[in-house]
């Protein structure tokens, strides 16, 4: 493989000061942040103004703006300043103990709120230097999931949207129909038709964004009428409450969260294949022993969520 002349002949420094001076758009802010002096810092933005030929922060009023380049060049440098990060982090050995280190795991607010607390529980009794970051999951990361897996330590999300990639298998869910808890139109059991005719909250209601057991609706015929589409789950039971919509939703959380929120949780009127939940890491952390320790903290507490049921 050839060497990249444009990083060998490139100061990698400039990358932090970049990032920090599109974030703060300002240089008095940015040598702040980086704990360095002012000139330093408008000296390495003029090396950056040559490097892209642009001018990047210009002035409007009493303020700075970025330029249309610079709004493309703020979107890759957080990720790339990640990337270097995660490169200079990797250890030969790993004390949860003593190390001091953050994991960033992509996922949705449902296993958040079902594994979250096990997993947080345990790093904190294991490793006290360790800091989770839990992002909210999207349609970009299934979209995009090469790119995204590469900036982050991982993303928790069903079978069935990623392939190619490594994968820890968490735990199952069922999937359950909930409605509002006095909603007289529906009685201990629900019917097909109901489905078919009641309004529906879904979950992002995309072509490549969907709750797997929504896309089992369609399989067996039945297109649901969407009311409103959300982006998580925590959302749907209350916006079922008083109300004659319906939803799918995993049972462990509908359960969860039935009384506080006005709901009933009820079986589904058609066989729903369980949701099977995993851990999808790229390939570069085979050999992390730091990752390989997260990924089995997470068997870990799935089995104990397992255990709890």
């Amino acid at each position: 493989m050839s060497v990249d002349r444009l990083l060998v002949n490139l100061d990698l420094n400039l990358l932090v000061t970049l990032d920090v001076l599109l974030r703060e758009r300002n240089v008095t802010r940015a040598a702040e942040q980086l704990g360095c002096s002012q000139p330093t810092v408008s000296a390495a933005l003029a090396r950056l103004r040559r490097h892209f030929g642009d001018e990047l922060l210009h002035r409007a009023g009493s303020r700075y703006e970025l330029t249309p380049l610079a709004v493309q060049v703020a979107a890759r440098t957080p990720p790339a300043v990640e990337g270097i990060r995660r490169v200079f982090d990797v250890r030969a050995e790993f004390d949860p103990a003593t190390v001091e280190r953050e994991f960033t795991i992509i996922t949705s607010d449902y296993a958040v709120a079902v594994l979250g607390p096990i997993v947080a529980r345990l790093v904190a009794e294991r490793a006290p230097g360790v800091r989770l970051r839990m992002q909210q999951t999207g349609p970009h990361v299934v979209d995009h999931a090469t790119e995204t897996l590469r900036t982050v330590d991982g993303v928790i999300l069903p079978h069935g949207f990623l392939a190619d990639m490594p994968y820890t298998d968490l735990y199952e869910d069922r999937w359950v129909c909930v409605v509002a808890r006095d909603n007289p139109a529906v009685g201990e059991r629900l019917a097909l038709a109901q489905l078919r005719e009641m309004p529906w909250v879904m979950l992002y209601h995309r072509p490549t964004a969907f709750a797997p057991a929504a896309q089992q609706l369609r399989m067996i015929g039945i297109e649901p009428r969407v009311d409103i589409v959300v982006d998580g789950f925590l959302q749907m039971p209350f916006l079922i409450a008083g109300s004659d919509r319906i939803a799918l939703l995993q049972e462990q959380l509908a359960r969860r969260i039935a009384d506080a929120s006005g709901v009933r949780v009820l079986e589904c009127p058609f066989d729903a294949v369980p949701l099977a939940e995993a851990f999808w890491w790229h390939p570069m952390y085979r050999s992390d022993v730091a990752h390989a320790w997260l990924r089995e903290l997470l068997m870990e507490a799935a089995d104990e969520l397992k255990a709890a049921r």
